[in-house]
């Protein structure tokens, strides 16, 4: 049928099965709330819409904004707009309409998310453009994906706490170091576009290195969500599960050995995710 394959098309646009990185955190989030504050089936719901629209929209505009640099990378050759299957017209339609679902659905989720809504898609949006700037791009998606633990706690709470904090910058780093490893494919590419990927700047051997740092601190974090959140047992089993995994990531891709990036950056980080909202799940 037509419509499920435009649906297919636009789903590649956006890579919406990269959402799995994300969405077990934001979810754990819910679980860590639910404690004292009981989560109805439309919050949780809405919930989950605003983490996807916000989500859509950003893949979006990224999609908009590097345009140009995604019809000259033979890696991004392929993508839906860059071949004609989706029209920079219905681009900035599915961005606009994302932005007024993930915008509804703060409203819906109360005061304090309406607010935070626009800043959230300013920041988000605004990542698209950091590459052309500034090597902390990686730290900026991060910083704008690591949001999400933290608004889903407001959303049910209403009210922000240092705790669900932790988790948020867990996502950031987690979020930021692989982001790292994914862009050592483009070296090449971002040195001849002048754009500033943390690998073109600094090599992938000393980009490689602050990816490890930082998915060193996302087990700092993740260890400290277990003292603050007072988790048993069984959580530490998943994080040592987790751990091995990172290493594991690290492992798969080395400066002399970029061939396993894509095994690493959807299949090991999939895992990951998974893995830290069931440690959170079954610790609650």
């Amino acid at each position: 049928m037509i419509w499920v394959s435009r649906i297919h098309t636009y789903g590649r646009l956006i890579k919406f099965s990269h959402t799995v990185f994300a969405l077990p955190f934001a979810l754990a989030a819910v679980l860590l709330a639910n404690r004292h504050h009981p989560v109805s089936l439309q919050t949780f719901a809405l919930i989950v819409i605003a983490m996807a629209s916000a989500r859509s929209a950003a893949m979006g505009f990224n999609r908009f904004a590097d345009y140009r640099y995604d019809r000259l990378n033979p890696r991004t050759a392929n993508r839906p707009h860059v071949t004609g299957q989706v029209d920079l017209f219905s681009v900035l339609f599915f961005i606009s309409f994302s932005a007024a679902v993930f915008i509804a659905s703060a409203i819906l989720l109360g005061h304090l998310c309406m607010i935070m809504s626009i800043p959230v898609l300013v920041v988000l949006f605004l990542y698209s453009f950091t590459k052309r700037f500034t090597k902390l791009c990686h730290l900026v998606l991060g910083f704008g994906i690591g949001l999400a633990p933290a608004g889903a706690w407001v959303a049910i709470s209403g009210t922000l706490d240092w705790k669900i904090l932790l988790l948020s910058f867990a996502l950031m780093t987690y979020i930021a170091g692989f982001d790292i490893l994914y862009s050592c494919q483009d070296i090449e590419f971002d040195r001849a576009q002048d754009l500033f990927s943390l690998p073109a700047c600094w090599g992938t051997a000393k980009a490689l290195i602050f990816s490890t740092g930082l998915h060193v601190l996302t087990l700092v974090f993740l260890l400290l969500v277990y003292f603050a959140f007072d988790l048993g047992r069984i959580y530490l089993l998943f994080l040592s599960l987790i751990s091995v995994l990172i290493f594991a990531e690290h492992k798969l891709v080395r400066p002399d050995c970029l061939d396993k990036v894509n095994v690493a950056f959807f299949h090991v980080n999939s895992a990951i995710s998974i893995l830290l909202f069931l440690g959170v799940l079954a610790a609650t």
